[in-house]
């Protein structure tokens, strides 16, 4: 995510009701677990789905946690969780997957990355240590592709941006988008190169508002209503401020360190990190549309330099 004081424009839910280990019904046939890993990036902790009523699919396993996991079993009841489905391979979303794998003997289902060419992601400051970049899924999906259980139906939204695997999944004939990191009430999404790119972010919000979708569970966070509204107004705030940075870069400012003073003022120390890779990923962007060019390998204080304004 994005949290910072200049957000203030956007509307958040900060507000969450939830116990951890707890069960939570969010609608019927979908039930919520939290993971106990509250942080600056993951908000009280990474939400669990459980979905179904006679055989279950889960959604983000969440941390290597045997707590969690124990909770994840003891919500089922027995019932049996034939797919596990992870949203993304950043490492609060999946590292749990072997435990429940282990436990239930289900077939975990995802983008993955092994395909994906993306080694300086290992070295990235958004690299190794947050994501698995091994994972393999026993069912590969691309956008579009559906799974079907006993009394349900998740179809696979490939949406890039946060993460180059990312998905989210349309519960269809419900009504309802489990969004991942993608879309959430409570933060915008960090988009952190190389890891992150803010050209398929923003395409994918456009892919979500083609959906009349208006109720998303994400993956952090409580539930989103009026979700079309909050992706319309994400996709205003992005413009925005890509606005804000191609404005101060015009007006002399050199670098991507001396943006992030000038737009992220009094952010915390936390999110610091956050603000630069998500600046980096504006003037990737606005390099690629041509209206700035910059000293490459691209760093936080490589020249960056306004083209002539159209």
């Amino acid at each position: 995510m994005d949290a910072t004081p200049t957000d203030a424009e956007l509307v958040f839910k900060k507000t969450m009701t939830f116990e951890y280990a707890r069960p939570m019904g969010m609608l019927p046939g979908i039930v919520r677990i939290v993971a106990d890993n509250p942080g600056p990036f993951t908000f009280k902790g990474t939400n669990t789905y459980l979905v179904g009523s006679t055989e279950l699919a889960v959604i983000d396993p969440g941390p290597d946690d045997p707590r969690h996991v124990d909770a994840i079993l003891e919500a089922a009841g027995g019932r049996p969780i034939t797919h596990v489905f992870v949203t993304h391979t950043h490492r609060d979303h999946v590292d749990g997957l072997p435990r429940l794998k282990a436990a239930t003997g289900a077939r975990s289902c995802g983008h993955g990355r092994a395909h994906l060419d993306l080694p300086s992601v290992l070295t990235s400051p958004s690299g190794r240590e947050f994501i698995d970049p091994d994972f393999c899924p026993d069912i590969q999906l691309g956008h579009g592709d559906c799974i079907e259980g006993a009394d349900w139906t998740l179809e696979a939204i490939h949406t890039p941006g946060h993460a180059p695997d990312h998905l989210c999944f349309e519960l269809r004939s419900r009504g309802v988008i489990f969004s991942g990191d993608h879309v959430m009430a409570w933060s915008t999404t960090v988009v952190a190169p190389p890891e992150g790119n803010m050209h398929d972010y923003m395409a994918s919000l456009e892919v979500l508002l083609a959906r009349p979708v208006d109720l998303y569970l994400p993956g952090h966070g409580g539930r989103l209503e009026c979700a079309q509204r909050s992706v319309r107004a994400y996709l205003v705030h992005r413009r925005w401020r890509e606005q804000a940075i191609l404005g101060a870069i015009r007006s002399g400012v050199s670098s991507i360190s001396g943006v992030v003073g000038l737009i992220y003022r009094n952010v915390d120390p936390k999110l610091a990190m956050a603000a630069r890779l998500s600046v980096q990923a504006h003037v990737e962007h606005l390099a690629a549309r041509g209206h700035v060019t910059f000293e490459a390998p691209l760093g936080f204080d490589s020249v960056v330099t306004a083209t002539a304004a159209v």
